[in-house]
């Protein structure tokens, strides 16, 4: 795939990092357009930050639904309905199983240099926290194409930070934060480039 490429951004705060998409493609460096935010919470922000943008918006409420298969396939029916060429997960903290279909087409961002502090839990200020209390040196965000195990599939892209004396978790999240709005679009860059062709193949065998 080359050109300019259909997202489909799905989300459930406040929208952080989908402003950093939005922004970038106004400046022209983020070969993107953004088709649809999908959000699992109603009062999200980021849906405001969507409609200010003129994107279209769409709400699944994971709690509206019976099983993870039905909240799932609700989701699906959306991108499928908006033709996305890639999903991209920002800030989305329940569990979207992914189907055949769009495995090689979904990527993630983790606030950390997976494997290291990844898994079921480990979202947010919990993984800082967690760097933190390990003692390691430094830490970062990890793109990587998201199967459907927590924090899983192939590594596209990862951004180091050192970790400082007397770093707190906010101190630590804001210096992961300022690498995680480079690494993500540059990971959708070279998506929309076909330079992540063969790893995406490798996700459908």
């Amino acid at each position: 795939m080359s050109g300019r490429i259909k997202l489909g951004v799905i989300v459930s705060g406040g929208g952080t990092t989908l402003q950093n998409f939005i922004d970038r493609i106004e400046r022209g460096t983020l070969n993107a357009a953004v088709a649809v935010v999908i959000s699992s919470n109603r009062n999200a922000y980021a849906l405001k930050r969507a409609q200010k943008a003129g994107i279209p918006t769409e709400v699944v409420c994971r709690m509206e639904h019976e099983s993870v298969e039905s909240f799932s396939d609700a989701i699906s029916a959306i991108l499928d309905r908006y033709e996305v060429d890639l999903v991209t997960l920002a800030g989305f903290l329940v569990l979207y199983r992914i189907p055949a279909r769009y495995l090689g087409r979904v990527l993630n961002i983790h606030p950390a240099l997976l494997p290291a502090h990844g898994g079921k839990g480990f979202y947010g200020d919990r993984v800082h926290k967690a760097v933190l209390e390990a003692g390691d040196a430094e830490s970062g965000c990890t793109v990587h194409f998201a199967d459907n195990l927590y924090d899983n599939g192939p590594i596209v892209a990862q951004r180091r930070v050192p970790v400082l004396p007397g770093d707190t978790v906010e101190m630590l999240r804001a210096r992961v934060a300022e690498q995680e709005n480079i690494a993500y679009p540059e990971a959708i860059n070279l998506f929309a480039a076909g330079a992540l062709d063969d790893l995406a193949a490798r996700m459908k065998k």
